[in-house]
């Protein structure tokens, strides 16, 4: 098995939670080379963990969560499921996630049975096909001399998702650029036919490269020591089916950045053009204080 299906097949078993006893769960963590816990690892988890506790027949359309603590790479996560309500088209669900006995994340998710309705949506921009352009990998070893000795192995971690930029840069020395971006991104290798794992895994990806559009117009290096960069807040709403090993199209924008904190926006195209999910988060962008 090649890295690359290791890492698919990691982050699947890692979605796979374990119950331990009614509407409670725990999950281990995935291995991305951070020091603390991955957010989106947090959300996936925290999404099967709720969709475990609903009825088949509804699926997930929405979820806003809360980051609260730093979450510890080295303890597996319990989530905590409060079953809110189940109603004849709607169930709701809020998931605690906890290590060392206090929370460090909440998710508020709503589950629909599927119906028909009124249907529009924004049109898919013009962008080059993912075949065309470099894999994650090409992108990251561009720029390897700049990242810090101590960061590189990290760096360089095969991941699950590749993710293929339509105008590439180069974090902290390709100059302030406008707060926009467009990503391909899609699983490395083929995820088994289960629309709810296809969703969990959506949810990860969703956290992976959004943060970094307010930081854009800043020309900010995710490894600069003057600033403190994380996610605050990730709300996610889900529009249309999809599959995680196909092509889909990340358009990311953010419309404002103030009092240390900058506004993330990102909608999710299926290659046909179907918008199929859209992202929102607000993350904290912090200079430290010289000292």
């Amino acid at each position: 098995m090649s890295p690359a299906a290791e890492r698919v097949r990691d982050l699947i078993a890692a979605l796979d939670l374990e119950r331990i006893e009614e509407n409670l769960f725990r999950g281990r963590n995935t291995e991305e080379g951070f020091q603390r816990l991955f957010g989106g690892q947090v959300i996936g988890q925290a999404l099967v963990a709720a969709s475990r506790t609903v009825a088949e027949d509804r699926a997930p359309h929405s979820l806003h969560a809360y980051f609260m603590r730093e979450g510890d790479i080295d303890v597996p996560v319990v989530y905590q499921v409060e079953r809110d309500r189940d109603g004849k088209s709607f169930s709701t669900r809020r998931v605690i996630a906890i290590q060392h006995g206090r929370p460090i994340f909440n998710l508020a998710a709503s589950f629909q049975v599927p119906e028909e309705g009124l249907e529009h949506q924004f049109e898919m921009p013009a962008v080059p096909d993912p075949e065309t352009l470099m894999s994650d990998d090409e992108w990251r070893r561009q720029f390897l001399d700049e990242v810090p000795e101590q960061h590189v192995e990290r760096f360089l971690l095969e991941r699950p998702i590749d993710f293929r930029r339509v105008d590439p840069s180069i974090p902290g020395r390709s100059g302030p650029r406008p707060p926009h971006q467009n990503i391909w991104f899609r699983a490395v290798v083929p995820v088994p036919d289960d629309p709810a794992l296809h969703r969990c895994m959506l949810a990860y990806a969703s956290d992976m490269t959004l943060l970094s559009t307010c930081q854009l117009p800043h020309n900010i290096a995710w490894w600069d020591r003057s600033m403190q960069v994380a996610s605050l807040d990730h709300a996610l709403w889900f529009h249309a089916p999809f599959r995680v090993d196909d092509w889909l199209l990340y358009v990311e924008d953010s419309p404002r950045a103030s009092s240390a904190r900058g506004l993330n926006r990102g909608l999710i195209y299926r290659r046909d053009g179907v918008l199929v999910a859209s992202v929102a988060q607000e993350g904290l962008m912090r200079k430290h204080a010289k000292g």
